[in-house]
């Protein structure tokens, strides 16, 4: 049985159940990410992963259990504290239209001023440094509408990076990129986990999650079923049941999976 430290991270998930009409989306998932390191969430689809991301962001209320963020229930938390601890992008890529790039990003700012303030000096900083991790600063001035859905992608993390939280969630965050951009937003994420960042991602590439989460929590059907290093959780066995793959980890030079083939083959 996992056994969440909440004392020590910046967010947990303690026996959070999620029912969603009917259905029974979530069972008493346990996982917990600490300041410095990226946690992947990874499973077969419908296993639970975005409905466990929803919880963490309040999108969703649990049905049972808790959400801690830094150490306090995130039900009890004002909705200003949630947006400047917890930023957030989604699958969707930003819509955003009528707005240039940097305006939407300049969205991510506003839960740290009031809503008829002007930005300062300060906040168009961070907006510039933001589009620049994303490769964006060049279309800063171009209509969200305009770009394509990798470019809008991107946008959403800007938006997310620019609320300076000190938990960054992701769900599919290199959906609709290419291979350089994928790279790169996994690069950016490595690089916020080392400033001290949390980051919890959802991910569908099982040799992208091995290669840049320090931990992963695996879902299927609704619950973990293994947590912790890539290269412990991700065995032939669970492989096979979870996934239906065989396959393998390894460690030397740089921690990496081989894909085999189909389970039943």
């Amino acid at each position: 049985m996992t056994v969440v430290e909440v004392d020590n991270a910046a967010l947990a998930l303690e026996k959070v159940s999620a029912v969603l009409g009917s259905r029974q989306v979530l069972s008493d998932v346990d996982f917990a990410v600490r300041p410095g390191e990226i946690l992947g969430l990874v499973g077969p689809n419908g296993s639970g992963k975005t409905t466990a991301l929803r919880c963490c962001y309040r999108a969703l209320r649990p049905s049972g259990g808790t959400v801690w963020i830094d150490g306090e229930d995130a039900q009890g938390l004002a909705r200003r504290h949630l947006a400047t601890t917890v930023g957030v992008t989604s699958q969707e890529a930003a819509q955003s239209g009528g707005l240039s790039v940097r305006e939407a990003v300049g969205l991510g700012r506003m839960p740290h001023r009031g809503w008829f303030d002007r930005p300062t000096e300060s906040d168009r900083a961070i907006v510039d440094e933001c589009l620049r991790r994303v490769d964006l600063l060049g279309l800063a001035s171009r209509d969200v509408q305009t770009l394509s859905g990798g470019e809008r992608q991107r946008v959403s993390i800007a938006r997310a990076l620019a609320q300076r939280p000190q938990v960054l969630l992701l769900d599919e965050p290199t959906n609709h990129l290419d291979l350089r951009h994928q790279l790169t937003v996994m690069e950016i994420l490595g690089d916020l986990a080392a400033s001290g960042l949390a980051v919890i991602v959802t991910m569908h590439d099982l040799r992208m999650a091995v290669e840049y989460c320090d931990r992963l929590a695996v879902l299927n059907d609704g619950a973990v079923v293994a947590d912790g290093p890539p290269a412990e959780v991700l065995d032939e066995a669970l492989l096979g049941i979870v996934f239906g793959i065989k396959a393998r980890v390894r460690t030397h030079p740089r921690r990496s999976m081989e894909i085999l083939g189909l389970a039943d083959d």
